[in-house]
């Protein structure tokens, strides 16, 4: 699937994102507010079922099109979606939308479909595990979820002071124990981020994977579809192909990505790592020779390897 069309379509606001859902429901879908904060989008194509949480904010700056994932999936892929929305950081905690998903439940609406994929990130990657559990069977991928917020289980995590004043000890609650019921989950997190490191090994179960994408940050998904292995990872796990071994290898499509590269000598210089800073940018400009940032960084680190008295012969003349 291709992730960078030349026919991109840009929202600029929130009601921009919901116009281009909106846009794609045709007879049989459609779109409902569920309450003041939050609405749902169907679209119904075929019979694989992407059902994905984000914020309005989210959906602006997570993607050159600045539109929904699942959208991608609609139009290249026929699958029907079920697209959850949220003005704000609620973690989709709220009871219109727990008596929306009961509703599904009721009238059997899982049930209309071969596979079915719950995907977020953020507090949308804590919804997509917590309302799984609507649809046994179903797959999970979350980057980066956060377990649970409640105080009494995640006061150590402050990141969030908006979300005290939401009830995480009711229906759909502690995201981990969501996935019992899941076919497959599929946790990524950075594990140099201390708090989602933490959030992400409360995760347990043999159907749940924690994979590590270090040194991506808050970005792990922008950097899967900057590596077009977004839709890609997506589409395995809810066809049974996914393997850890499988993933880590496309990730490594990283190491050629200047952007991302840029990045880790950023992370890697604030750590004081200036032998680390300057194979980076060795391998950098062996891939391009106009490329001053990492060359002025190449030098900086080689300064104060000298100065330290450990400078390597190999990066002697350099």
């Amino acid at each position: 699937m291709a992730e960078d069309v030349a026919d991109i379509r840009i929202a600029e606001t929130h009601d921009d994102v919901l116009d281009a859902l909106r846009e794609e429901i045709g007879k049989t879908g459609y779109q409902r507010n569920l309450g003041v904060d939050h609405s749902v989008t169907y679209i119904e194509r075929g019979p694989k079922l992407l059902v994905s949480f984000e914020t309005l904010d989210h959906s602006l700056r997570a993607s050159p099109s600045t539109l929904p994932v699942g959208l991608d999936f609609v139009e290249d892929k026929n699958w029907s979606l079920l697209h959850f929305a949220a003005r704000r950081e609620s973690w989709f905690r709220a009871q219109a939308v727990y008596e929306f998903v009961d509703d599904l439940v009721d009238n059997a609406f899982f049930e209309n479909f071969d596979q079915i994929m719950f995907y977020g990130s953020g507090c949308g990657a804590y919804a997509a595990c917590a309302y799984s559990v609507s649809s046994p069977g179903a797959s999970v991928m979350a980057i980066a979820p956060q377990a649970t917020l409640d105080t009494q289980r995640a006061g150590w995590d402050p990141r969030f002071p908006d979300a005290k004043r939401l009830r995480f000890d009711t229906r759909y609650g502690y995201a981990p124990d969501m996935l019992d019921g899941a076919k497959s989950a599929i946790v990524l997190f950075d594990p140099f981020r201390p708090l989602d490191h933490v959030h992400a090994s409360l995760f347990q179960g043999s159907n749940v994977s924690r994979l590590r994408c270090r040194h991506l940050n808050e970005q792990i998904e922008f950097f899967l579809r900057e590596l077009e292995l977004l839709h890609r990872t997506i589409e395995m796990i809810a066809e049974s192909k996914f393997t850890e071994q499988g993933f880590y290898a496309l990730l490594r499509r990283r190491r050629n990505h200047i952007r991302y590269l840029r990045g880790l000598v950023d992370t890697l210089a604030k750590r004081n790592r200036p032998l680390h800073v300057a194979i980076v940018c060795r391998h950098v400009l062996k891939l391009k020779d106009n490329a001053p940032y990492f060359r002025k960084h190449l030098r900086k680190a080689i300064e104060q390897l000298e100065s330290n008295g450990t400078l390597p012969d190999w990066l002697s003349g350099q």
